[in-house]
């Protein structure tokens, strides 16, 4: 039997403008009034206007795209459309958590501030960093990284998003080191990334405290909706637990196409992608040609989506 799975972007998938096409509907305004009273400031006008840089800022981006992707889900849902998976990248992670009824949008919102809040002073600016290596495998560039770790400084596998597309972040000279060494290793290519901090790495364990504290006084509800999770690429219902991961996903790697496998082992077929871009589709579709992709950004791309998932 065929299944569905509603996934949902990270960070880098913001764009000035997001969701606007779905701003004709009430309810869907709504998540953009409810983002800037539950927040104290401006979200919406943000989303729509820009400018960019603004909008990429950690705190800006997080609260942001969790606003758009909840508001396409709760549009998908009231067209009696819904998952039997969630799954979501980084931060995306938080809309999958929405989408699961573990946590209300108001109070998710607000977490996301304070998570991109606490990210964004848990290292000084320019002296974390992350980069994208293309064409070497998990095991080869953990061992690099390791050396790297132990002679220049911290680097580590952050992001292993689909085959021969890792991320690693640490140190600025740990991750500098480790691209140099990954193309004389045989990496096709080592991308420095625009990020404003080192992610997913050990030098996030500060920010991992400070939000530990702030879901501790959150109260998880257990999902309704299982949710295929950053940390362990296996699915999970329990309100403990996922509390539990989500302080662990600040500091350990995102394990995206280990997810994306379990969840076509248990008979995902169809992954419908909620938010800004496609990004997650193309990694998608990296993994496995066979499933079926349905990224919905905008309007237009809604009702194709619908179209399909109602035949």
């Amino acid at each position: 039997m065929t299944k569905i799975a509603f996934i949902y972007p990270g960070q880098g998938s913001q764009a000035v403008g997001m969701g606007e096409s779905f701003l004709n509907d009430e309810t869907s305004r709504r998540f953009f009034q409810e983002a800037d009273s539950a927040l104290g400031f401006n979200l919406s006008q943000l989303m729509l206007e820009g400018p960019q840089e603004e909008l990429t800022l950690t705190y800006h981006a997080q609260p942001a795209l969790l606003t758009v992707s909840s508001m396409i889900t709760e549009r998908l849902n009231r067209m009696g459309i819904f998952p039997d998976y969630t799954a979501g990248h980084s931060l995306g992670e938080y809309s999958a958590l929405v989408a699961s009824g573990v946590l209300p949008f108001e109070k998710a919102v607000n977490i996301v501030y304070k998570r991109g809040l606490y990210m964004n002073s848990a290292v000084p600016a320019g002296e974390g960093t992350m980069a994208a290596i293309l064409g070497m495998n998990s095991e080869e560039l953990e061992k690099l990284t390791n050396e790297v770790t132990d002679s220049t400084g911290v680097v580590q596998l952050a992001n292993l998003n689909c085959p021969g597309q890792i991320v690693i972040s640490g140190t600025k000279a740990g991750v500098e080191e480790a691209c140099r060494l990954a193309k004389e290793r045989g990496a096709k290519r080592a991308i420095p990334l625009d990020v404003s901090g080192p992610f997913h790495s050990e030098l996030m364990h500060p920010a991992s405290q400070d939000l530990s504290k702030v879901l501790s006084q959150s109260f998880l509800e257990d999902a309704k909706i299982p949710v295929v999770t950053n940390v362990t690429a296996k699915s999970e219902t329990n309100a403990v637990q996922i509390q539990d991961l989500l302080i662990r996903q600040l500091y350990s790697p995102v394990l995206w196409e280990q997810s994306v496998r379990e969840m076509i082992d248990m008979d995902v077929t169809v992954f419908v992608e909620i938010g800004p871009g496609k990004v997650l589709s193309g990694l998608v579709k990296k993994i496995d040609r066979s499933v079926t992709t349905l990224p919905i950004f905008d309007l237009e791309s809604f009702e194709k989506a619908v179209e399909e998932l109602k035949q």
